[in-house]
């Protein structure tokens, strides 16, 4: 019989080994794990940073002439790069394929004479910069610099440092290819390796180059620190900053609307490499618009019947509309004096009154004091924000140089400015106009662009350009009316300006020029001939 109160233990069976054995290599994999937990990743493999190098421009051949120089041709012009040495001459050739950056300007005569053809082309805007892996000597992107003296430098960044992409950056496609813009940019950027694009992505918010550096197929340091050259990244000082629009630049800059830096900076020359001028893009394909619009279908109102006969109605007004010419050549023996430059002034641009007004708020309490002025010609919100600069060649009475209009105190104050630069400014004028000669007088408008941004949003530089067009319909009007000649100008070089007088391009720029001077007494003067270009 079974022993009620007692309580006994099974013998246990015999082990096999193989349950003690699953569970030995469950646990050391377990602790294999919680150990790679606990330790830090083994950092990802450092890549070889990407070699920047220089290269001729596509449109660009290089050739060894006969008489020993160097030439390069581009669009069936030459441009005479000099004799270098033969060393030097072999690796100028070799700028077609490209040539490493890092390797100019050594202490070899030769490295100093191909860094000095270099230059000139680059001056002339007539070499890139691709950004090469090492690795496969694939090309991650191009530098195509937009500006004639733009030299590719990396800004130097630690990995701390925190960048964010500029609000005036652009990615847009050109052709069969993606570019990175901006209008504060001198180079433009090329994109080829799509990882960029990522990268861009996560720059829409800042941060930290550390961060940037973990990304699959990180492009490298080199090319953020050439987008920091370019002002298409900057770098924030506040860790609290958040990168937007009161972060970048100054204050005139914060008051700039993306367009509106953008149209300034791509309709006129200086700081792009587009085609600018009287070009003719679409002569194969689109046939010519007319001059006059086809008319409306439907009655009509004869308007010519119902005017009196011209004795009585054709003013004085109505003749100086109808005797307005573009005079383009000058009579350089027989020049404009100052007195009659003074009164041109004087009757275009003067300042005839001031006055100050509250601005009145939408709660009824008055704002700051804004101050205004009247002048002889119309603008927007009577801002006056138009300013005329003389550049003189040729007037009886007054030095040659580059002057400003003091339109309240009626008075010319000079301006340093190199005989080159004052020589390309008038050059340009020439050229623009196809005249046989400088002009003598040149008057530059620019625009002190804040003044209207202060106020109008999405429309400033818009307005600023309809007030040109009315200052420049009232500097015909005083030409003609005074027997001087004079004619408006299609576009500026802004980048010149801005080295000539040290005026940033987004703080006070050109936004019109008008030629001035004694008109040559023939017919051909009249802008009732075709177009010179």
């Amino acid at each position: 019989m079974a022993n009620r109160g007692r309580v006994t233990k099974a013998k246990p069976k015999a082990a096999t080994g193989k349950p003690a054995k699953a569970k030995e290599k469950a646990r050391e994999k377990a602790t294999a794990k919680a150990k790679a937990i606990a330790r830090p990743a083994a950092a990802p493999q450092r890549l070889a940073p990407p070699v920047l190098s220089v290269r001729v421009a596509p449109q660009v051949t290089l050739e060894s002439w006969s008489n020993g120089h160097l030439g390069a041709v581009v669009d069936f012009y030459p441009l005479d790069l000099g004799q270098p040495s033969e060393a030097a001459k072999k690796r100028v050739l070799a700028l077609k394929d490209g040539i490493k950056l890092g390797t100019l300007g050594g202490e070899r005569q030769a490295d100093q004479e191909v860094a000095r053809v270099v230059q000139v082309l680059a001056r002339q805007g007539l070499v890139e910069y691709p950004l090469t892996r090492e690795a496969d000597r694939a090309e991650i992107a191009i530098i195509e610099p937009q500006m004639a003296d733009y030299w590719p430098d990396v800004s130097k960044l630690a990995s701390t440092d925190t960048v964010v992409l500029s609000r005036f950056a652009y990615l847009r496609r050109r052709g069969s290819e993606m570019v990175l813009e901006s209008p504060r940019a001198g180079a433009l950027i090329r994109i080829i390796d799509p990882a960029i694009a990522t990268m861009l992505t996560m720059l829409a918010t800042p941060q930290t180059v550390g961060t940037l550096r973990k990304l699959a197929g990180f492009p490298g340091i080199e090319l953020l620190g050439l987008l920091v050259d370019c002002a298409i990244l900057f770098k924030l000082d506040k860790p609290e900053d958040d990168g937007r629009r009161p972060s970048e630049g100054d204050e005139t800059l914060v008051m700039w609307d993306f367009h509106d830096l953008l149209f300034h900076a791509r309709s006129a020359e200086g700081r792009q490499a587009n085609l600018v001028g009287g070009a003719y893009p679409y002569l194969d394909s689109i046939a010519p618009p007319p001059a006059i619009r086809p008319g409306w279908q439907g009655a009509r109102v004869d308007l010519k019947a119902a005017l009196p006969t011209p004795s009585e109605t054709v003013s004085s007004a109505a003749k100086l509309f109808r005797e307005r010419v573009s005079v383009r050549d000058y009579d350089d023996q027989n020049p404009i004096t100052l007195a009659e430059l003074s009164l041109f002034l004087d009757g275009t641009a003067r300042v005839l009154s001031r006055w100050e007004s509250p601005l009145d708020l939408e709660d009824g309490s008055d704002g700051p004091m804004l101050d205004y002025t009247r002048r002889p010609y119309p603008t927007g919100g009577s801002a006056y924000e138009l300013e005329l600069y003389v550049t003189v060649a040729n007037c009886a009475g007054l030095a040659s140089g580059l002057y400003h209009y003091d339109a309240d105190a009626h008075t010319l104050t000079q301006i340093p400015a190199r005989p080159e630069q004052l020589g390309a400014m008038l050059d340009f004028a020439q050229f623009a106009m196809g005249a046989d000669g400088r002009p003598q007088i040149l008057l530059t408008v620019t625009s002190r662009f804040a003044r209207l941004a202060w106020k109008y949003s999405s429309i400033a530089y818009a307005l600023t350009l309809k007030d040109v067009g009315a200052l420049l319909q009232t500097l015909y009007l005083m030409a003609a009316d005074m027997g001087l000649g004079g004619c408006a100008v299609g576009t500026s070089d802004i980048d010149l300006f801005e080295k000539t007088t040290g005026l940033p391009f987004h703080v006070e720029g050109p936004v019109g020029q008008f030629t001035l001077g004694r008109p040559v007494a023939t017919d051909e003067a009249s802008d009732t001939s075709p177009p010179r270009r």
